[in-house]
């Protein structure tokens, strides 16, 4: 039987088992609308309010300052669209990065087609935002800076801390991408000064289709999903309860586990990423050396193409993933490697590879035996 092994957890996780036997009951017998005043209604609010308390607990916030949304891509679109139609909104002059994620690009494409004015700033070449540059950009009219706590394709951890004080001390709101970084590294919203938070909980071992969106007090969003009045009347609809419950609890597991389970993803990496280095000629890392997410990795392999790399690997029972997507035969180059200022040929080649609770010490090997076969085979070819 094939040896298979994940490599993907940057995309999704495994759902833990402790996480689905949480979530069971919401699932079968504790089926109530938390809007309802009856006992099944109270039942199904009190999970929800649990889940919302173990949400902040991670944020050192306020448990209704967690609004609940179905999944990181929506909470993106809350904050930035929400801000921008608020009434609150300081001006019409917003500041983000081309290496964010296209739930961010794509939202504020969408405002600077109906009058809102964008200022992209740079990222160094590990995809790093500066906060001089931020400083540089911001305006008296700039409403909203958005930018990711952390790289989803190469792993950067920006300096959160130091830009929220720029943005904070120029009025701005100040919203951060952190769907990669929550639960895997310790955030602050108020020491870093972040008055909105995109989380969700597949990227922490909790379910699909289930997210978060922190928005501190006093902020007010234009909803962009309306109806009924629930999470604060920031989101309509009725709050899936067995999703949220699992939210809470994957959050909880990784408060308790983080310490250890960084320590053990960040040394898996660097053997990993050392390994890969020594033994195949031609690669080089990409994303920070040292402030990076545990467990994550991206190499590009000089001369190949990532996608025909990954299927490869797949061949072997090895799951990883790439930045580019094929579609009819065409290659589109991964926009946070251009961002980052590669050449085609070096983003091509880039492959990603990202650790979990599933991964293992004594995989390693043959990790690094299967590349160098397949890296191997295609040279030669």
């Amino acid at each position: 039987m094939m040896k298979k092994i994940y490599l993907d957890h940057s995309a999704t996780t495994p759902l833990d088992k402790r996480v689905f036997e949480a979530m069971l009951p919401y699932l079968t017998e504790e089926f109530g609308n938390p809007s309802s005043l009856h006992g099944y209604g109270r039942s199904a609010k009190v999970a929800l309010e649990n889940a919302r308390d173990k949400i902040a607990q991670m944020l050192n916030s306020k448990s209704n300052e967690i609004v609940f949304t179905a999944g990181g891509s929506e909470a993106d679109n809350l904050a930035i669209l929400g801000a921008a139609y608020s009434p609150q909104a300081r001006g019409k002059h917003f500041i983000t990065n081309r290496a964010e994620h296209h739930a961010v690009i794509h939202s504020f494409a969408s405002l600077e087609k109906n009058g809102f004015e964008v200022t992209y700033v740079s990222c160094d070449q590990y995809g790093m935002v500066h906060p001089d540059d931020i400083a540089k950009a911001i305006r008296r009219d700039t409403a909203l800076v958005s930018i990711m706590h952390a790289n989803n394709e190469v792993g950067t951890i920006n300096p959160i801390q130091e830009i929220g004080e720029i943005v904070r001390k120029n009025g701005a709101l100040f919203h951060v991408d952190a769907v990669q970084a929550f639960g895997k590294i310790p955030i602050d919203v108020n020491q870093m000064n972040i008055d909105l938070l995109s989380m969700s909980a597949h990227k922490l071992y909790g379910p699909k289709g289930v997210g978060g969106l922190f928005v501190r007090s006093g902020v007010k969003l234009q909803p962009q999903i309306l109806g009924g009045s629930q999470e604060r009347g920031q989101r309509a609809g009725t709050e899936n309860i067995a999703g949220v419950t699992g939210f809470g609890k994957a959050a909880d597991l990784c408060r308790m586990e983080m310490t250890d389970e960084s320590a053990r993803l960040h040394s898996m990496q660097a053997n990993l990423g050392k390994a890969i280095c020594e033994s195949i000629s031609g690669t080089q890392l990409n994303g920070h050396p040292d402030l990076r997410l545990p467990g994550h990795l991206n190499v590009s392999f000089d001369g190949l193409m990532g996608d025909e790399i990954l299927m490869m690997l797949d061949l072997k029972g090895i799951a990883v993933s790439t930045g580019s997507a094929c579609t009819s035969g065409a290659v589109t180059i991964s926009h946070v490697l251009k961002a980052m200022g590669f050449d085609d040929s070096r983003s091509r080649g880039a492959v990603r590879m990202t650790l979990g609770r599933s991964s293992e010490e004594n995989d390693l090997p043959y990790i690094v035996d299967s590349i160098e076969n397949c890296i191997e085979k295609m040279r030669s070819a």
